[in-house]
């Protein structure tokens, strides 16, 4: 592969997803393309890029793309941080939404959306807590392809076995020919699934409760990363909470949200972390 060619394929994927592809990242390039160059009949890379280039192919642009990102996700993917989040996050916002008894949760990136079913089957064996109350997932990604396996719902005996429990697959999945397994239907009928950009509009501008983007910036650049975290504050009730993943922070990139002071790698909006502070303070003082 030429530089040139290289160049080209880092900024259609930093200008379609976001993400940069510095020079020390740039070899995934050929190992990720090499089956879309199989089936396309491309000789080399720097024939793709031609192809690109010269005929203006939106699908091939597409698929380009898709193969580029990495989809890399499994169930209840790093547990203790998404513990603190089933269990001191969501008992907040039950608190919080005990009023209108709806709760409205974004997770952003899904990938091929076993983070979404994870949460889908949360709430589904937390069914007596949440008893009476209208629960929303909407799981999105930028690739196509990402998001048809997710509303599909359909797994590898691999996928399966990287992060769910023996007992939770045997109750929300269904045992399919060729060592597949498939999201049983009242859990994927809990979860909606759309083709998303997180550096677009939001899909429920100001009207999110919970949102989940978790390793989804890191291969931002720090412009595209202020673009995100901005979008995602718009996504927000005023009160919402983020989750961003391990090796992620807002620090440094937004004003939006800050730390959560009660729940490590949790982020609150701005403004609700300075009431929520005065109201603490009056809580010790009296």
């Amino acid at each position: 592969m030429s530089d040139a060619a290289g160049a080209v394929l880092a900024a259609l994927l930093e200008a379609r997803t976001g993400q940069h592809l510095t020079m020390s990242r740039r070899w995934r390039i050929e190992t990720a393309l090499q089956s879309l160059l199989r089936e396309r009949g491309f000789a080399s890379l720097d024939s793709l890029v031609a192809a690109l280039v010269g005929k203006h192919d939106g699908a091939l642009a597409d698929d380009v793309v898709d193969a580029l990102l990495n989809n890399e996700t499994f169930f209840y993917r790093d547990r203790p941080s998404f513990d603190q989040l089933l269990g001191q996050g969501l008992e907040r916002m039950r608190k919080l939404r005990a009023g209108q008894r709806t709760l409205s949760i974004w997770s952003a990136g899904c990938s091929s959306g076993q983070e979404a079913y994870s949460l889908a089957i949360h709430f589904a064996e937390q069914k007596a807590r949440w008893e009476g109350w209208k629960i929303d997932i909407l799981g999105t990604d930028v690739s196509r392809g990402a998001i048809e396996r997710a509303r599909g719902g359909l797994y590898s005996q691999f996928e399966i076995q990287r992060g769910l429990p023996v007992m939770q697959m045997i109750r929300w999945f269904e045992e399919y020919p060729a060592a597949s397994w498939r999201v049983v239907p009242a859990i994927r009928g809990a979860v909606r699934f759309h083709v998303h950009n997180v550096l677009g509009p939001p899909p429920c501008p100001g009207a999110v409760d919970v949102i989940l983007c978790r390793n989804v910036l890191l291969y931002f650049s720090p412009q595209m990363r202020r673009a995100a975290f901005e979008r995602l504050a718009e996504a927000g009730r005023e009160d919402s909470i983020l989750m961003l993943g391990a090796g992620e922070t807002v620090s440094g990139h937004s004003q939006r949200f800050v730390q959560d002071p009660e729940c490590r790698g949790l982020y609150l909006r701005s403004g609700a972390a300075r009431v929520r502070g005065e109201e603490g303070r009056l809580r010790a003082a009296s």
